[in-house]
Parts: C-alpha cells; structure tokens; sequence
C-alpha cells in the first residue's frame, strides 16, 4: 500500500513540476555593466524571478542561439547596437513582444516597428576634438570630416566595428551609396593612423597628440570623466564634444537594445524584465552609472549628460537602417576604411 502511494506522489509531484510555470528568466547580454546586474538582482528581489546572465560578445550570443535552434535556452538577447537586433530578427532568432507598456514609452524612432526588439539606453555617436588644436566651428557635421583640412588628423575605430556600421548605415539612408562612399574615401585620406582600438583609445590618442579629432560614443567619455584613474580623467579634460548635424539630420543615435527570443520558455517573465528595465527607476541608474541617455519618454537625464547640452537626434527608425547595414560594410571595403 506505502509503495502505491509513493507512486502515486511521485507522479503528482512530476505533474506539478511539468506545469508550474518557471520562476525564472535566461538572459544572453552582449553588454558587460556592473549597473545591469545591479538591476538583474533588484529585479529578482521584487519579483522572485531568478535571473541567469551569460555575457560574450554578441556575434557570438547570436551564432550560439542560432546553433541551440527551438532548444535554445535564451529568453531575451540584449546587444550594443541596432544592427545586431536588427540581424537577429532577419535571421528569425526573436519574436515579437506584446508590451502595451513598451509602446507608450519609447519613442518609435528606436523600436522595432512590430515589437521585435526594443531600444534600452540611447548612445549619440559624436565627434571629440582636442580643446587647444581645434576650433569647434569648423566642423558642424560628420561630412566635415571629409575636408582635406584634416589630413593626418582624424582617429576612428575599425570598420569592423559595429557602432561605425550603423553609422555608415545612417549616412547611406541620408546621401545615397555614391556620396557615403566618396565621404568614408575622404575620412580615409584624413585618418591619422590605421583604425584600431576602441573608442576610449580614440580619445586618447588624440591626447597624446596623435591626432586631433575622433568619431566617439558619448558614454566612452563619461566612462573616462568619471573613471577611478586620474590620468584617465586628466584624459577627458582635454577634449570637447561636437553633436553633428544640427542643422540638418541631427546627430546619429544608436541605442543598446532587448529583444525577445524565438523559443522563450518564460515568456511572461522575459516581458515583464523588459518593462522593469525601461522603467523610470532603472532607467535612471542606467543613464546614471553608464552615462547613457535614457530611452524611455520622460526620464530626466542626469546632470552629467545636461552639462553636454541637449541636441537634435537623427529621427531615421533605426529599423530603416536594415536594407543599408550590408551595404555599409561594401562601401568600407571600396573606401579602404580597414
């Protein structure tokens, strides 16, 4: 009789554990910031919903659930960059979320069109010249940087680099293929060195007067201004920020973003992470801690980023970027830009 009944509790307890739903969410992040933990942890303090972080880079998070398939254990993909999401939706990796919520909050510019990913945190992507040697009149736009003016003086980060993809992608959308590629021709002639490094180096780099101007994201200088090493800081003093194209387009925005996987197991939680992390409270430790711009409408800036001054953003949806993202990395190899 005991034996029966053991049976019998064991499949009960087998039947509840196939139908509760799990108290937990799988994250695959190609951002590494302490704050996103931090908010991982609060997140599971307020909802009991166990987070499970993996971080790598994010062509490589993307090949891995391509590889897992329906298995996958990825509920959201978090990327650095429009491009990556927008890649990620065309190789069929996410679907679509349904987030009354989501739509009230960002700005349609910097989500996609059918809810398959969503912009987190906006990054401008602007140009920092050293404070002495260059006068900041003279250059009110990116295609400035194609005057032979600055030959020899202008530092940028690989064409390998997705941030100056999707830049390329925006000026595509703006001039047409023929006149990116004449200006990436001329950024080329202008450059000081080979492409290489990151943006902080750019910066640097201009410092230790190996150039004069750099294309940069904005949060790599409030990662230096605000870094525990002085020399880093003392680094950062030097130089000033040109939003380009103001009187024009506006300046490009590329964005960190979430999307939701194909074959999410935990659904609702995933969702309900995403709403958390746009909210006004983790929007604020994220602009706060990261010197990003917040993405949700109605969220203060920090007083940090106020002291840049506000600026005009390039309205193109970054989801009008896909059909020129492939072709950015064309019109790279044609201008020479390594």
């Amino acid at each position: 009789m005991s034996q029966k009944i053991s049976i019998l509790l064991l499949i009960v307890l087998l039947f509840v554990s196939c139908t509760t739903p799990s108290s937990e969410v799988n994250i695959y992040s190609g951002r590494h910031y302490q704050a996103d933990e931090k908010l991982f942890r609060e997140f599971t303090q307020q909802t009991g919903i166990k987070v499970n972080l993996i971080k790598a880079d994010t062509d490589q998070l993307i090949n891995r659930i391509k590889m897992e398939g329906s298995g996958s254990p990825a509920d959201l993909l978090i990327t650095a960059d429009a491009g990556r999401l927008i890649a990620a939706r065309e190789a069929g990796l996410l679907q679509p979320m349904e987030s009354a919520l989501i739509d009230s909050i960002v700005p349609k510019t910097y989500r996609d069109p059918l809810g398959y990913w969503t912009g987190l945190t906006k990054r401008a992507r602007v140009i920092v010249y050293h404070q002495s040697r260059i006068n900041p009149d003279d250059i009110t736009s990116y295609e400035d940087l194609a005057h032979e003016r600055w030959k020899g003086r202008i530092l940028v980060r690989s064409s390998q680099n997705h941030y100056n993809q999707t830049l390329m992608a925006s000026i595509i959308a703006a001039l047409g293929s023929d006149k990116a590629e004449t200006w990436a021709s001329a950024v080329v002639n202008n450059m000081a060195r080979s492409p290489r490094g990151n943006d902080r180096d750019q910066v640097k780099a201009i410092v230790a007067n190996e150039g004069d101007i750099a294309i940069v994201n904005t949060y790599y200088l409030g990662l230096l201004l605000h870094s525990p090493n002085e020399a880093e800081r003392q680094v950062a003093h030097e130089v000033g920020i040109i939003f380009p194209n103001q009187d024009g387009r506006g300046t490009h925005i590329n964005i960190s973003g979430i999307g939701l996987t194909a074959h999410s197991k935990n659904k609702k939680n995933a969702i309900r992470l995403v709403e958390f992390l746009l909210g006004d409270y983790a929007q604020g430790i994220l602009s706060e801690n990261n010197h990003e711009y917040p993405i949700s409408m109605g969220v203060e800036w920090p007083e940090f980023l106020k002291t840049w001054g506000m600026f005009i953003e390039d309205t193109i949806a970054l989801d009008r970027l896909s059909p020129h993202l492939q072709e950015s990395m064309f019109v790279f190899n044609r201008a020479g830009w390594q």
